[in-house]
């Protein structure tokens, strides 16, 4: 890094602590030079920031800026809440390009902020990794720009606000509804939001594809949620398959095959009733018919027994 024009301490102090949170040793030396300014200067800069830390980060009583002798310089010692490690920046980053959860745009811009977290050496490292899935990435048939509406569609959801939604079904059906918002979840390749109609006769939580929402709007109408009848999220994924909504089934099937492991991590609900060598019975519940979609699918080795 040459010269830095701007010495002033507020734009120092900040870059210093910028460069330090993503990993990078700095020497009194390099920083003096950097930055016009003598040692005791940087000195004092550090002294400051190592206030801070303390001041800002208690509960960790181990972070720190600590001089390396090793390396011959000064590093963030045991800090990792407010910056993403380069690991877990490459991690991410696969996940993302694996989900085609967002149209290019999106996706990019993403990955850029991403990006920016890490040092530029690291930054070429996770790009070589990356990049061949980046320039070929095919994002899903609809293409629609949709994290605005996500963030405004859980505003309706932490306020217990009505919506009303323009809603195209995947039979090419348009209706409107009124509903009454309590989650928003991502599953294969889809965001969803997890509603009840306002109309229901029977209180059931109903799955709509957001990008298959025309249009919204904040009908700023408050509705009523019991603390025992609170919507749960992770129980509802548990049973509920290619996100088809509708009443609570129970289903008994025997699947005979190698790998039982792949239908209980599948089927989060699934028990095993009994096993005869590689037989097994298995029990599981699951909201609608996604449950009867997916056992299908599996061929002969799944058989469904009666109820």
């Amino acid at each position: 890094m040459g010269k830095i024009h701007d010495t002033s301490k507020t734009f120092r102090m900040l870059n210093i602590y910028e460069r330090l949170n993503k990993g990078e040793t700095l020497s009194k030396d390099r920083l003096s030079l950097e930055y016009d300014v003598n040692q005791k200067t940087i000195q004092r800069d550090i002294e400051d920031l190592r206030c801070y830390i303390q001041e800002k980060h208690y509960e960790e009583k181990d972070s720190t800026i600590k001089y390396d002798r090793a390396l011959k310089g000064y590093k963030l010692i045991k800090f990792q809440r407010e910056w993403l490690t380069n690991e877990e920046i490459m991690a991410v980053c696969k996940i993302i390009l694996e989900s085609r959860a967002f149209c290019k745009d999106e996706l990019d811009l993403i990955i850029k902020k991403l990006l920016e977290q890490s040092l530029p050496e690291h930054t070429t490292h996770i790009n070589k990794i990356i990049k061949n899935e980046q320039i070929n990435y095919v994002p899903l048939q609809h293409n629609k720009k949709l994290i605005s509406m996500i963030w405004e569609l859980s505003e309706a959801i932490n306020k217990n606000e009505k919506i009303s939604i323009d809603y195209t079904r995947q039979d090419n059906n348009r209706r409107e509804r009124i509903v009454k918002p309590v989650s928003i979840m991502f599953s294969e390749f889809y965001f969803y939001l997890i509603a009840y109609n306002e109309d229901a006769e029977k209180e059931i939580p109903i799955v709509y594809r957001i990008d298959r929402i025309n249009n919204y709007k904040n009908l700023h109408e408050k509705f009523e949620v019991p603390h025992s009848e609170k919507f749960q999220e992770g129980e509802f994924r548990k049973r509920v398959q290619f996100m088809y909504s509708g009443e609570l089934t129970r289903v008994e099937f025997e699947f005979t095959g190698s790998s039982v492991e792949a239908i209980l991590d599948r089927l989060p609900t699934a028990e095993i009733i009994s096993q005869e060598g590689n037989k097994y019975t298995i029990k599981a519940e699951s909201y609608g018919e996604g449950i009867y979609m997916w056992l299908g699918a599996q061929g002969d080795k799944v058989k469904i027994l009666p109820k």
